[in-house]
């Protein structure tokens, strides 16, 4: 993948996501990420009060959205409709969870923008990320968003690096994107629309769209 391909406009389709307007702003995904809060917090005072629920300071839930009661949720949130928050959730702040998404038992999630009918259905951490439409985390999958060494991260792209001036940074996952159980997406890691992870993966760069992930060395093109 090069510098190019790690543009917003060739990872998304923001027709499908309530933060179209805040990441129109930007070239590349993360430059979103230090935005979040500020903008869940405008656009939730904007919602229409007949459709969504403001239990708390924060916080708009949209009605047709099932809270399991056993969930934490801490804002700036923002549910949308018929989005699911399963048993024993955490929402940590700074989220936007789109229209059908899904987020499951024991799932956290922090800083992060849900695409609609994204699915982090069972034991999942997701911080410091965006994920596209329709994208699948299977269970255990992670995003780790912290280097061991605590360095800044840097999106390591074919054509060279993009210093993104970030500590904590997860990863920016492509519409349609298939995550395989088990698997962590290294700080810094951006992975194309339609593409496929192996179960299992150590994911630590990017990864072209379009293609099936079995290991670092082993990448194959969808036919």
């Amino acid at each position: 993948m090069k510098k190019n391909e790690t543009r917003i406009t060739e990872l998304y389709n923001l027709e499908h996501t309530m933060a179209k307007e805040l990441m129109e702003e930007f070239e590349y995904p993360w430059e979103v990420l230090p935005n979040i809060g500020d903008y869940v917090r405008k656009l939730g005072e904007s919602l229409p009060k007949s459709e969504y629920d403001h239990p708390m300071e924060g916080i708009w839930i949209h009605k047709t959205a099932r809270v399991a009661p056993t969930a934490g949720i801490i804002g700036p949130v923002i549910i949308g409709p018929a989005a699911e928050i399963r048993h024993c959730a955490f929402i940590r702040g700074k989220v936007i969870i789109g229209a059908n998404a899904v987020v499951g038992n024991s799932t956290e999630l922090k800083n992060v923008i849900l695409f609609d009918s994204v699915q982090v259905p069972h034991y999942n951490y997701v911080g410091d990320s965006i994920l596209g439409y329709q994208a699948h985390m299977g269970a255990g999958s992670i995003t780790s968003n912290v280097k061991s060494d605590k360095q800044l991260v840097k999106v390591h792209c074919e054509d060279g690096d993009i210093e993104t001036g970030m500590k904590k940074f997860g990863a920016m996952i492509g519409d349609q994107v298939e995550v395989g159980c088990g698997s962590v997406l290294n700080p810094g890691t951006v992975i194309g629309r339609h593409t496929n992870i192996y179960p299992l993966s150590s994911v630590r760069r990017c990864v072209d769209a379009d293609s099936i992930y079995k290991n670092q060395g082993e990448i194959a093109k969808k036919q």
